[in-house]
């Protein structure tokens, strides 16, 4: 017997939970730049019902950069923000839902 997702109510092989919470987030892509003037690419606004830390591993490998997930922040080395925009979309994020704060240069 398969388990139940507490949310939902259905079995986790057929959980929409990631789905609905995909839909419904205000994501932010930004350039910051840190120590020795170093660019950093910071996606903020993901909640806790996706798993961050898988997003957070297939982003840095898509980009062959290093990275790092903190308090439900992804850090990604380099400006990435239209690649990053891409993945997010093509991942099930909506379009309308991801802000872009700093447009690349």
């Amino acid at each position: 017997m398969s388990d139940i997702c507490t949310t939902c109510g259905l079995p986790k092989e057929l959980c929409v939970c990631e789905a609905i919470a995909k839909e419904n987030q205000k994501i932010t892509i930004r350039i910051e730049k840190k120590k020795f003037r170093k660019e950093y690419t910071v996606i903020e606004g993901l909640t806790t019902d996706i798993d961050l830390k898988d997003l957070t591993r297939q982003l840095k490998n898509k980009l062959a950069c290093g990275g790092t997930l903190k308090n439900g922040v992804i850090e990604l080395q380099g400006s990435h923000i239209k690649e990053t925009r891409e993945f997010l979309i093509k991942q099930g994020f909506a379009a309308e839902t991801i802000e872009v704060a700093n447009a690349p240069r």
